[in-house]
């Protein structure tokens, strides 16, 4: 009987957290919700990569479209930038949640804290593999302005 009891209750347990959205999930659902269009951030990408000296990027955004791409100085990022494809395809909320739920899968550590009002992924930490170094990525999103 204790048995039964117990696998009743495993399974009571388990069909209640099955079907319940991760945080992931909420927070995508409030940004969408949100029906955010034109809006500009600052972009801290940290890692170990070569283009730290151009941190934070101000980004510009408008029906899902980089309208400008710039360093922390102001200085326009052009397509020919080596950095620039890098750069772009961080460059939009949306892009950043892409890159977060592919994380969420692949990688050994992710730490996200979310905005609370829009929902996006403000601070990310992933640690890709655990026992390797220098493969580590972190985001960080501020000064998130909606425009329009």
């Amino acid at each position: 009987m204790k048995k039964l009891i117990l696998f009743v209750l495993i399974f009571v347990l388990a069909a209640c957290t099955a079907g319940a959205p991760s945080e992931f999930d909420r927070n995508a659902a409030k940004w969408k919700d949100a029906g955010v269009s034109h809006y500009s951030f600052s972009l801290f990408i940290g890692c170990f990569c070569p283009f730290a000296q151009d941190m934070p990027l101000n980004i510009e955004v408008k029906d899902g479209e980089v309208v400008s791409l710039t360093r922390f100085d102001g200085t326009p990022i052009d397509p020919t930038d080596p950095a620039y494809e890098t750069y772009v395809s961080y460059a939009t909320i949306d892009r950043i949640f892409l890159k977060l739920e592919t994380a969420l899968t692949e990688a050994d550590d992710v730490i996200v804290a979310y905005e609370s009002v829009y929902g996006y992924p403000a601070n990310i930490a992933i640690d890709y593999i655990k026992e390797a170094i220098d493969d580590e990525l972190s985001f960080q999103i501020s000064n998130f302005v909606v425009l329009e």
